[in-house]
Parts: C-alpha cells; sequence; structure tokens
C-alpha cells in the first residue's frame, strides 16, 4: 500500500472544481491543505480516523473560496502555514522559498511557485529524503496550468511566464513524485480543466500540452489562449482570504421566513434567489427571482450573478438540503442569508406568481434561440443562428437578447437561471429549452454549428 493509499485523504469540491488533501501524520494528528470555509467533508474523514488538525497550509489566496486555515486554528489549535509574501492579516506561520516545517516525522518544504498568483507556493512532502507528493495548488495540475488572469488582464501575460518557470521547476522534481493540485475538472480556476484530479511528474512530462512548450513565449502564448470567462466574486475573495474570513462560533442554519417577512425583506432591498428544480420554476415563481437550482455548481452562479452585501432569500421545496444551501453560499462569502421560504407557504398567502415555458426541442420552431453557455462550449457545436451571450455577461448585456428567445444551455438549469434574469430585465414570451443542443440535432435531424 502507498503512501496515497494509506495516509492521503483528498476532498473533492465538485461544484468548484476542486480538491483539498487531509493527510494522517501517524500520531493522531493532520495535516490539511487548502481547506475550505466549508468543512464537512474534512471533519467527517479526520473523525473517521480519530485526527485531529495539527497543521492547516494553503498554497495561495485562494480566489474561489474562503479558506477553513482559521477555523482550523480555532477549532483544533491548527498552525496555519501560508506564504510570508501574502501578507496575511492573521495569526500564520509566514514560509519562504526553501522554509520547511517539521511534521513529526515527515516535513513539509515550502516551494516558491509564482504564476497563479504571485506569492504562490507549492507544498513538497518529503519522508526523510524522499520526495512523497507535492501539493501544487494552482500551479501545475492534471495536463494543464491554472490560470494567471486573476490579478488583472494587464498582469496575465508576465504571471503566465512566471508561471512557466514555475512549471519547470516543479518538472525536476522524480518522476515518481506525486501531484497533489486544488484545482482541476470543473474549476474555473483550471486553464483548461482536465478530467483527472491528481497525478505524477512523469505522467505530465509525457501529457501535460504546456510541460512540452518549447519556450517561455510559446507556454504563455498557449495558456493565455486557454483562458475562458470566470466567476465575478473571484475578484472578491483573495483580499477577504487575506484578512481571512470570520470564525464561525456554531454551525450555521437558515431561518424559516413567512410570506410576509418575505415580502418586508424585498421592500428592504432583499434578493430572492429560488433553488427548485427548473421545472417547479417553470410551473411559478415569484416575478423578480433568480433561479438557480441548488446542485453541485450552485455556489458558482450564486457568486457569478448576486450582490454580497444584499440579504439573501431562498425560495425551496420540501425535502431540499438546507445546510448543502447555507454552506455553498458561506465558502464563497455569501453572509447575509435572510433564510428561507418554502413555496407552499408564498401560494398559501395569495402570492402572486409568474410562469416560464419549457419546452422540449421539437417545440422549438423558428423561434430564436440564446445560448448562454461558455464561450467553448458555444464554439464545440450549437444550434443554428443561435445568438450568444455568455450567462455570466447577461445581465449587462439583456438588451441584446432577441424578443422572444428560446434560452438554450446544456441541460437546462443555466438556461432558466439566464431567462430569470431576462424575465427581470423586462423581457416577456420567454422559454427555456428542456434539454441542449444534442437534443435539438437529435429532435431535427440537423447538425449542430462550429465556431463562434
Amino acid at each position: 500500500m502507498g503512501f496515497a493509499d494509506d495516509h492521503l485523504t483528498p476532498l473533492v469540491d465538485e461544484g468548484l472544481g476542486n480538491s483539498a488533501y487531509l493527510v494522517d501524520l501517524g500520531d493522531g494528528r493532520a495535516l490539511a491543505v487548502d481547506a475550505s470555509r466549508d468543512l464537512r467533508a474534512l471533519r467527517t474523514a479526520a473523525e473517521r480516523r480519530g485526527l485531529s488538525v495539527a497543521f492547516a497550509a494553503d498554497t495561495h489566496l485562494h480566489a474561489d473560496f474562503l479558506t477553513g486555515a482559521l477555523q482550523l486554528a480555532a477549532d483544533d489549535g491548527a498552525t496555519v502555514l501560508a506564504s510570508a509574501a501574502g501578507h496575511r492579516t492573521f495569526d500564520h506561520r509566514g514560509l519562504a522559498d526553501g522554509d520547511e516545517v517539521d511534521l513529526g516525522g515527515l516535513t513539509l518544504r515550502a516551494l516558491a511557485t509564482p504564476g497563479h498568483t504571485d506569492e504562490h507556493l507549492s507544498f513538497l512532502l518529503l519522508d526523510d529524503t524522499r520526495e512523497l507528493g507535492v501539493f501544487t495548488g494552482g500551479s501545475l495540475i492534471v495536463g494543464s496550468a491554472a490560470r494567471t488572469d486573476l490579478l488583472g488582464a494587464d498582469r496575465a501575460e508576465e504571471l503566465a511566464r512566471a508561471q512557466y518557470h514555475s512549471l519547470r521547476r516543479l518538472a525536476e522534481l522524480p518522476d515518481e513524485t506525486a501531484v497533489w493540485p486544488t484545482h482541476g475538472a470543473g474549476s474555473f480556476c483550471s486553464a483548461p480543466p482536465g478530467a483527472e484530479r491528481t497525478t505524477t511528474i512523469g505522467a505530465q512530462k509525457r501529457v501535460n500540452a504546456l510541460l512540452a512548450a518549447p519556450d517561455e513565449d510559446t507556454f504563455a502564448r498557449q495558456l493565455l489562449a486557454s483562458l475562458g470567462s470566470y466567476p465575478a466574486y473571484f475578484d472578491r475573495l483573495g483580499e477577504i482570504n487575506r484578512r481571512g474570513p470570520a470564525v464561525l462560533s456554531t454551525t450555521p442554519t437558515l431561518a424559516t421566513l413567512s410570506a410576509a417577512e418575505t415580502r418586508q425583506l424585498l421592500v428592504q432591498g432583499a434578493q430572492i434567489i429560488d433553488v427548485r428544480p427548473v421545472t417547479d420554476f417553470a410551473h411559478g415563481h415569484i416575478p423578480g427571482a433568480i433561479s438557480i437550482p441548488l446542485r453541485d455548481q450552485f455556489a458558482t452562479w450564486l457568486g457569478w450573478l448576486l450582490p454580497d452585501d444584499a440579504p439573501l432569500v431562498f425560495v425551496t421545496a420540501p425535502g431540499q438540503d438546507l445546510a448543502e444551501l447555507t454552506w455553498q453560499a458561506l465558502k464563497i462569502g455569501y453572509e447575509r442569508l435572510a433564510g428561507h421560504l418554502e413555496w407552499a407557504a408564498w401560494q398559501a398567502d395569495g402570492g402572486e406568481q409568474q410562469t416560464l415555458d419549457l419546452l422540449t426541442a421539437d417545440r422549438i420552431g423558428d423561434r430564436p434561440v440564446l445560448d448562454i453557455r461558455q464561450r467553448a462550449e458555444h464554439v464545440a457545436g450549437h444550434i443554428a443562428d443561435a445568438v450568444h451571450i455568455e450567462l455570466g455577461d447577461l445581465a449587462g448585456l439583456a438588451e441584446e437578447a432577441p424578443a422572444g428567445a428560446v434560452v438554450a444551455c446544456g441541460h437546462g438549469e443555466r438556461a432558466m437561471t439566464a431567462a430569470s434574469l431576462l424575465a427581470r430585465a423586462g423581457h416577456d414570451d420567454l422559454a427555456v429549452l428542456d434539454g441542449g443542443p444534442g437534443d435539438w440535432a437529435k429532435a431535427t435531424g440537423r447538425t449542430l454549428e462550429e465556431g463562434a
């Protein structure tokens, strides 16, 4: 049994596309790497093995989630390990390139690997002099490297060139060294995402196209060309993580609201997010509500489309996981959670309702189609003559959406979100495609168009 099988537990956040890691140090203590503020999975894994977290290491100032390191320090007495160059304002052990931390038998060595962020560190885990693996955070990831534009487009090329040198430094490690990245499939920090979560140095030297780039110019060109859009909340969290998110003293809960309380909150500027399934929203919803179905990707779209400084009211269906809803909001810095309203309570109170048409692919006819997927998805294949506006840009470009459009994505969830945004902006006669472009091609016998 190898070290990774015996002592290392990856903790995958499928929605954000990230991995945290829990390392059993062999004496009842553990190291946590890049733990999110949502510590439920990490706690379960630690309790299963009877571990207390003694060290909490962050590879960089995360843009896509709030760090759980401070919570681990408060609850477990963990020592926070992070780059001294990050200038964090809370108590931590600041590390520079080459610094080592004695974990009690194992050693953690900091490697400066800037590119994804300026202060980025990778952490090499050593058993005496043997390299067990390296936590690469947002540097070397499976099949690629993490994006370099999160500090601004004006610095993207400079940081891409730094990333080039960081990846080549990591590639000098022995081929058998395990690679444990934070970012992976589904992460908007990836450029582009791959399917696997972990790898080895040797495997990446064989298959990673960026490592195969012949020179720095080619590397930078390839990396920058692969960058798509990313959620708006990414621009906020780095600074919050530098200052340190609030430590939670109790398990957060979501209050139950009445229809009257909801109306009062609306007067006070609350935002209504309907987290019920697409079909429920289509059949009836509060006017002005934004549809973001509760699923793995909920946090991404909440953080992309809603302000973080307004009270949030969530419309829910019976049986939905309120703890999951709460933690998805809290892990990306949404603190003003006013509560949740059961849809049945709104109906029983005679609350105003709106509906939206949900159409199967064979019912679209000649209506204009608005494709709101990411650019790469649209280019790969879309319904003929579809207008393309990414969902993340739609609120600011609502006037460019064709009148009476059928809104389409891959399955229907993002399309319903887009339709709810358009309806709030004053569009009517909207419909949502129940399915995706592949369903349209099958229903019509026509081929999808490729390209922009």
